[in-house]
Parts: C-alpha cells; sequence; structure tokens
C-alpha cells in the first residue's frame, strides 16, 4: 500500500518513516507555500534516509489566515495547527496514497491530530490516517532516534529544516518585519535529519 508521510526533515517524521516502512511503500512529502526553497533540506534528508520524496504546494491564503492568527494570538500554535490540518488535506487528495501519515507524538502541545479529525480526514478523502508515533512520548522518541538517525540540532533560525514554521516566518518578516517574528515565536530548538546513524 502507497502511504503519504508529511515530512519536514526532522527526527520524528524521520523516525515515523522508519516505523511504518515496514507495512507500507513510504514516500515523504514536504507540503510548502512556495515562498521559500527549504523544501530542498527535506530532499536531503528524505535521500540521506532512503525514501522517495515529493512536494505539494498548498494555497497562498492558508498561510495568510495563519500569519493573521499567529499575530493576533501573539503565538503560533493555532497558525501551525491550521497550517498542519490543511497540509494533511493537501496530501490525502494525491490519489497514488492509500494512506497518509505524520510525525506528531503522544505529548505534542501543537501540532495534533484528535480522533475526530482523523476520522474526518478518512471519511472526506478515503484514506486511512495514521501517526506511528502517537504512542510515544519526547523522551522514548528520542532515545529511539540516538539508536537509529543522525541528527545535527540548533536554535530553530539557524537550523534549516522545511517545515511550515520557517516559511510562516519569512512571510511575517517580509510583511510585518522581523521584530514580529520575534514577537510570536519563542525561542526553541529544532533537528534536522543527516542520515541513518553507525550504529542504527
Amino acid at each position: 500500500m502507497q502511504l503519504g508521510l508529511l515530512y519536514s526533515g526532522g527526527k520524528d517524521s524521520s523516525l515515523a518513516a522508519l516505523v511504518l516502512d515496514r507495512f507500507y511503500d513510504v514516500t515523504l512529502v514536504t507540503a510548502h507555500f512556495d515562498v521559500t526553497e527549504d523544501w530542498r533540506f527535506a530532499r536531503e534528508a528524505a535521500d540521506a534516509v532512503g525514501f522517495d520524496f515529493e512536494t505539494v504546494v498548498m494555497e497562498s491564503d492558508v498561510a495568510q489566515d495563519a500569519i493573521e492568527r499567529m499575530l493576533e494570538d501573539g503565538y503560533p500554535r493555532n497558525g501551525i495547527q491550521t497550517v498542519h490540518q490543511h497540509a494533511l488535506e493537501t496530501i490525502a487528495q494525491v490519489p497514488a496514497f492509500d494512506a497518509i501519515a505524520d510525525g506528531t507524538r503522544r505529548d505534542d502541545r501543537v501540532p495534533t491530530v484528535s480522533r475526530a479529525q482523523a476520522q474526518s480526514l478518512e471519511d472526506r478523502y478515503d484514506v486511512d490516517y495514521i501517526a506511528p508515533l502517537s504512542g510515544f512520548g519526547r523522551h522514548a522518541v528520542d532515545r529511539l532516534v540516538d539508536a537509529e538517525l543522525d541528527v545535527t540540532v540548533g536554535p530553530s533560525e539557524e537550523i534549516s529544516k522545511a517545515d511550515y514554521e520557517s516559511e510562516l516566518r519569512a512571510l511575517i518578516a517580509e510583511e510585518y518585519g522581523e521584530s514580529a517574528v520575534a514577537d510570536v515565536f519563542p525561542d526553541h530548538t529544532q533537528t534536522v535529519v543527516k542520515g541513518l546513524s553507525n550504529s542504527g
């Protein structure tokens, strides 16, 4: 069965791919707004872990709605959630995929996919939605990643990764200035996968 896994090039989505590989023909899919070429970093990560890779472009009005929400809220959570749901819907519409997945974990604050949202995706697009890390907490994921993947960790503004945040940051900076980016996004670290671990 063909599965499209929403992919950023980070540790969670890469680990999800390794978990699902036994059961599905996995294609890693980066959904983006065609604002930057950061999707290339996800392609490099996909090549490094040995999976097929595709991109899909999302509608720009989704990015604008997310940005307006983040600026109004003063934090990114609800905007990121909106984009994640739209990305899953976009991938669900790719005719080749029997199933879609993401790398959300049990203790993620954002993005999350509720049971009702998962059922809605499945019913509307006739695909299976799978969250293979939903039973894993952060520490369990970190231990598995340490055993299986070679990753680079750093501040989000310094790590080149193909997630929604980098494009949303770029759009906010362009329209509202760098200070608005700092007002919305807290300091945090990101990971990007460089390949499979030699010990894995």
